[in-house]
């Protein structure tokens, strides 16, 4: 089934990808929600709906926030013509994960629609040098490169690249961690289900990562794929048993050192608010962000 023209919007499917792929891209900011996996895995927590606009191939995507949050859409490709940019705002709450590029050119005419932009910090997605996260050199990881230091001389280890084959090794990892994360009472991630189908779709989808073992068992793995013309890599997901001290901190350095050199940064995705997540980014030190906005129309323009 092709992808309608705007205004109808279908429900975003496997056999899109070929159209969705190549375009997504080409997008030059690298958010991270922004690639065909990244919507697909997540299509049924937000009801995503696609639809082509414009000449240049861009889309809209559709979606709903869980738990009845109400409705929003997402233009990854530019900005819409007013007419259209009208349209969505009568039917969807606000423009979400606005991305810097769409803006380039277009905010002030925006703006003077009655458009009004404000930074998501929550969304913000984490970029880290990739040779930072390859060598922790310096002291500001000291700590880091001395849990990498333990994990090493605590376990015999092996890391091998995520393949078909390997799929269901990586499968059990997080089928193990979320039993961990249950007996420990930890909330349950909502990337569990999402998670589950990338490495059951692995063959389906553009991705790539690494199998980490210890002491011969499987113990981590982490997934994801190039975004930004290239020149970054995505982590979508990254599970380790956590009865290996260190784990984390060693497939993180590890997986960065995998990794062509072309790719100069890694985009480890956002915090959603959580201030423990967020501490536990910035400990690594991000080199920088993809910054992201949210966009409502003003109350002036609503009422006129």
């Amino acid at each position: 089934m092709g992808i309608p023209c705007f205004p109808d919007f279908a429900p975003l499917a496997l056999d899109m990808k070929g159209e969705m792929h190549p375009r997504l891209s080409l997008t030059a900011d690298g958010v991270s929600e922004f690639t065909f996996s990244g919507l697909y895995l997540f299509r049924n927590r937000y009801e995503y709906r696609v639809c082509r606009c414009g000449e240049n191939g861009a889309f809209i995507i559709s979606g709903v926030k869980p738990g009845g949050g109400g409705g929003f859409f997402m233009t990854p490709c530019e900005a819409p013509e007013r007419a259209i940019l009208d349209e969505l705002f009568a039917g969807h709450g606000f423009w979400k994960n606005v991305p810097e590029t769409v803006l380039e050119g277009a905010r002030e005419s925006l703006e003077s629609w009655g458009v009004e932009f404000e930074e998501d910090r929550d969304n913000f997605d984490y970029l880290y040098a990739r040779s930072d996260l390859a060598e922790l050199a310096g002291k500001k990881y000291h700590k880091k490169r001395n849990l990498v230091s333990q994990f090493v001389n605590a376990y015999s280890h092996e890391e091998r690249p995520l393949t078909r084959d390997l799929a269901p090794v990586a499968l059990e990892i997080l089928e193990q961690w979320r039993a961990d994360k249950a007996a420990s009472g930890a909330v349950e991630a909502g990337d569990y289900a999402a998670a589950r189908e990338a490495l059951e779709r692995f063959d389906s989808l553009a991705l790539r990562g690494r199998v980490f073992f210890v002491d011969g068992a499987p113990a981590g793995y982490c997934l994801g794929e190039s975004v930004a013309k290239g020149r970054m890599f995505a982590i979508h997901f990254e599970k380790g048993l956590e009865r290996y001290k260190g784990i984390y901190q060693f497939m993180n350095k590890e997986f960065a050192q995998s990794l062509p050199r072309f790719f100069t940064f890694l985009n480890r995705e956002q915090d959603l608010g959580d201030e423990g997540l967020r501490q536990a980014k910035m400990t690594y030190r991000p080199a920088g962000f993809v910054r992201k906005f949210t966009a409502s129309l003003s109350a002036r323009e609503e009422s006129a």
